[in-house]
């Protein structure tokens, strides 16, 4: 995505970093970059927003399920993969969760390379 228009911080780069920008794990000067171009760039505003406001929606919704340590584990692994640049292999991925009323959930995802 692209406004079309030059910034000092190229849109591209805005998205492949939002989420660090997001989660405030960048440093001081690039978040002030990003705090820029987000003036500048609406469509990268609008995104950002988008974002924001999903992380906000699962942190309400799934914020407080204690995570299994074996499913963090593998999810960190993959994103480690991921930011290496290394390719990630497809397969299923089953999560067991319990319910409210005490029975456990499992759903089954696919995990695509990204």
């Amino acid at each position: 995505m692209s406004c079309g228009e030059p910034h000092e911080t190229d849109c591209s780069e805005v998205l492949d970093h939002l989420y660090e920008f997001l989660d405030h794990e960048m440093p001081d000067s690039d978040c002030t970059k990003f705090e820029t171009h987000f003036e500048e760039c609406s469509p990268c505003l609008e995104k950002y927003g988008l974002e924001q406001a999903v992380k906000k929606l699962v942190k309400r919704c799934c914020g407080q399920d204690d995570v299994p340590t074996d499913l963090r584990a593998k999810v960190m692994g993959r994103i480690d993969l991921i930011r290496s640049g290394e390719a990630v292999p497809e397969h299923d991925v089953t999560v067991e969760t319990v319910t409210a009323e005490g029975g456990v959930q499992a759903t089954s995802l696919r995990a695509k390379e990204a």
